[in-house]
């Protein structure tokens, strides 16, 4: 047990080294010339050494932040306002998905097209299948991108039991370590088995979690891009590599608001129920709609 405290404090130290390491020697990671330097970041992008900088990095802007509360609420509006931003961008690509769903019906039932062709000059043509296909992606930049901001908007369904019968303060302890305790190591570990899932379907030969940075560097002698381009058909959507892509943005944008999450929660729960939905940057149904607020 001692030695797991002092390892973990050993590795919050050395994390300034490993950043200012990174700082000073960017082309050692994202030369991607060179493949050695593609093998190092992909070594470190899941490994325990990147994992403490984050961590160490998140406890100084915790401390910062009890000092100055100011400091925690900039971070907060930050981080919500990232959420919101692409949340509501990526949102477009639910209506996308319908339209295209609409033309797909028409070309194949009406038309009885066997292709369809996208764009001026040199145009986008592609199997019907191709485009039906695809629909799966704009559901995905859905759920990953927006997952974050329906969280701020207070979208996501709640299964409570014990919640609304307790005083405002427990409420936001209970919101506090729900965030340090479930949203924080979700995240964490969707995102380091997210990370070599997305690797070994862009490149060979195929990285592992196990590899060391020798094994990998040693790797890189035989390195070459191999991205994903098979489809469930011989003629459907072949571009789902991204979809593993997404998988590690989710988790990212996931921690940063659990960040945010435990940030807010603390300042409402220090300020009192005044500073509720301080800053809080909430969808609107427009004026006359108040009474369905809440209820979409």
């Amino acid at each position: 047990m001692l030695d797991g405290i002092v390892w973990v404090f050993q590795q919050i130290g050395m994390s300034f080294l490993n950043f200012g390491q990174a700082l000073s020697n960017p082309a050692a990671w994202l030369d991607w010339s060179d493949k050695q330097a593609i093998m190092r970041f992909i070594y470190y992008g899941g490994s325990s050494e990147f994992f403490f900088v984050v961590f160490t990095a998140f406890l100084i802007l915790t401390a910062v932040g009890l000092w100055r509360n100011s400091v925690m609420w900039g971070a907060v509006r930050v981080l919500e306002g990232f959420a919101n931003t692409v949340g509501r961008t990526f949102a477009w690509a639910g209506l996308i998905m319908v339209l295209q769903q609409i033309i797909i019906v028409f070309m194949q039932r009406i038309f009885v097209a066997a292709s369809i062709s996208v764009g001026i000059g040199a145009p986008l043509t592609k199997d019907v299948s191709w485009w039906a296909e695809e629909l799966k992606f704009y559901n995905a930049l859905v759920v990953t991108l927006c997952a974050t901001y329906t969280f701020v908007q207070g979208g996501h369904v709640r299964v409570d039991l014990i919640y609304s019968k307790v005083s405002f303060h427990t409420k936001r302890i209970i919101d506090m370590v729900g965030s340090v305790i479930f949203m924080m190591p979700a995240a964490v570990l969707v995102w380091m088995y997210g990370w070599y899932f997305m690797w070994r379907h862009l490149m060979v030969p195929k990285p592992s979690a196990t590899d060391t940075l020798e094994k990998l560097l040693l790797k890189s002698r035989a390195f070459r891009w191999n991205v994903e381009t098979i489809g469930f058909s011989p003629n459907g959507f072949n571009g789902y590599f991204l979809f593993k892509i997404l998988l590690i943005t989710y988790a990212a944008m996931v921690f940063l608001q659990a960040i945010a999450f435990l940030y807010r929660s603390y300042l409402e729960w220090k300020e009192g129920p005044e500073s509720e939905g301080k800053y809080l940057d909430k969808d609107s149904l427009g004026e006359g709609e108040e009474a369905y607020e809440g209820t979409h």
